[in-house]
């Protein structure tokens, strides 16, 4: 995670990226791929990937900081992530953009190849590079499975498969997400989507900032 207090006071091109903490990593990849100096970045927590409900508070708080740093370009780095509209509503209270779509399993893949596909994922579970890293403690651990593994059927037994959608080419990764398939009973597929629509919506961001 990267924060830069006050820069923006004296560069008014800056653009700052609030994120989630699950797509941290991809952000300033991106940023690197496309020599986006002037992008900032700060996060919320990732966990609240599982409690959807604090996250526009949260958004809310930090935009109000960042305007008080003298941030006056800031994108959300977060899709609607099951708030509802929630989330919606404080980007429209502070004339702020976000990613678009309902989450980033879809911006991932990009939105046209993730509504193309329908109905053909709605018993897929999904993992990312983010997902594959944090395995253990995103999962295993808060689910008991590593000490009650007789609870893999309850929690993932209306799956069909688990769909691997990789940011990068990683067999550690790779290794991860058919070892999480083997263990939770499912079929497995990989996908390879790299940043999906993640590149050019902070590419679309950061070129509205420098303008």
């Amino acid at each position: 995670m990267e924060n830069v207090p006050n820069i923006a006071r004296d560069r008014p091109d800056r653009l700052l990226v609030i994120g989630c903490g699950m797509i941290a990593r991809e952000v300033l990849a991106v940023k690197e791929q496309l020599a986006l100096d002037h992008l900032d970045l700060t996060c919320l927590p990732a966990e609240f990937h599982y409690y959807p409900d604090r996250i526009p508070p949260a958004l809310d708080k930090a935009i109000l900081k960042a305007k008080a740093e003298g941030y006056d370009r800031i994108f959300v780095g977060y899709a609607d992530c099951g708030t509802g509209g929630m989330l919606d509503s404080v980007c429209e209270k502070h004339g702020v953009e976000r990613m678009a779509g309902p989450h980033c399993f879809a911006f991932y893949q990009g939105m046209q190849a993730f509504e193309a596909i329908g109905d053909g994922d709605m018993l897929s579970f999904y993992m990312t590079d983010f997902l594959c890293r944090q395995f253990d403690a995103f999962f295993i651990k808060p689910l008991g499975l590593d000490k009650h593994p007789e609870l893999i059927r309850d929690y993932f037994g209306h799956y069909q498969k688990v769909v691997y959608l990789a940011q990068t080419n990683d067999p550690e990764l790779d290794k991860v997400a058919e070892d999480a398939a083997r263990l939770l009973g499912l079929a497995y597929e990989r996908r390879f989507t790299g940043y999906g629509d993640l590149t050019s919506s902070l590419a679309e961001a950061a070129g509205a900032a420098g303008t």
